[in-house]
Formats: structure tokens, sequence, C-alpha cells
């Protein structure tokens, strides 16, 4: 069955301007095409007529550049959702808590999700979690996701090709089908 039959939902997730400001977030980021599949997931999906579900974080942290008061807040051009097209607003990592994804999914109604989006060891992997834990069938796009350098609890340096790759394979097979956009785009 496809990707269309099911009618898929594509979310996106965090894909917003102050994500450009890596030193803020650890530095260095890994895959750097991330948005531009993004974005090619993004045009299927409109040629389609498939639902899609723009998510933005709105960070609590004043001096976060995700907080609503920065101009980092704003959804990146290349995935600008247009009229019409659901905008989820967040707190925390999760695309499920405190929002209405979930309700808005059953009115498509589906049962399948295409996560693409920043970053995948924050709400990346936190909403592929919790939509397996929910029943849904869910796929993360591996080049469609990207993520940060980081530190272990020692304080050594993690690069962000290691955090990407580590959640990928966390989430794979329990919570998630893990796979690059050109299988996805076969699939529809």
């Amino acid at each position: 069955m496809s990707l269309i039959s099911k009618k898929a939902a594509l979310v996106l997730i965090d894909i917003q301007k102050g994500l450009d400001e890596s030193a803020f977030y650890g530095g260095h980021r890994n895959n750097p095409e991330a948005e531009l599949r993004a974005s090619t997931l993004l045009d299927r999906w409109r040629t389609l007529g498939l639902p899609v579900f723009h998510v933005r974080h709105s960070s609590q942290n004043p001096d976060s550049p995700l907080h609503a008061s920065k101009s980092g807040y704003v959804i990146k051009d290349i995935v600008k959702p247009l009229q019409g097209e659901s905008v989820i607003t967040k707190t925390v990592n999760s695309a499920f808590i405190d929002t209405n994804l979930l309700p808005l999914l059953k009115e498509v109604p589906t049962q399948t999700l295409v996560i693409a989006g920043l970053t995948t060891n924050h709400c990346i992997s936190s909403t592929a979690r919790m939509a397996g834990n929910l029943g849904l069938q869910t796929y993360v796009v591996s080049d469609a996701v990207a993520a940060f350098d980081s530190q272990d609890l020692n304080g050594n340096p993690l690069l962000a090709e290691l955090m990407h790759q580590t959640a990928l394979a966390s989430l794979q097979k329990e919570f998630a089908i893990v796979t690059d956009s050109a299988e996805i785009l076969s699939l529809l």
C-alpha cells in the first residue's frame, strides 16, 4: 500500500530561521541539505494533495533564537506554509504535547506520518517516539533531518554526525522506519 492510499501526513518540525544560529546550539551541524530535502518532500505532498503539518518551536527561554519575540521564530522560506496548511506551535520537544496535532491527524484521517526537520536527537526523536507509542506508522527521513555537535557528560565533544546517527539508530524499528527521501518519494 502506498503512502498516498494511506493519506500519509508530512510533519515538518522546527525548520525555523533561528536554527541557523549554530553557535547557540553547539556549533557545527551535519546534513546541510536537510531543509532542501524537506522542501522536495513538501513540494510532492502539495502536488499530491496530501496533508501537511508545519510545527514550530516557541522556546520559553527569552535568549533562544526560537523565542516568539525573535526573528528566528519564523519558519524558513524554503518550507514556508501556504494558506490553509496547519501550523502547530509547541513549547516542548514533542509535537504531540499540548498541541492539536493528534486531533488534526484523526480528522484527516491518517495513521501514517512522515517526519522531517530539526533536530534529530531532540524534537524529531521525541515526536517520532510518541508517534510510535501512539500506534502511528512513522517514517523519519534520515536525509531531511539534522543534528548539532554536543558534549558527553564529561564535557567531551560529540560530533553532529554521531548525534544524528545515534538518534536515528535509537528510533529504527522500535519507534519508526528510518529511511531517506528517495525511498519516501518512491513510496508515493
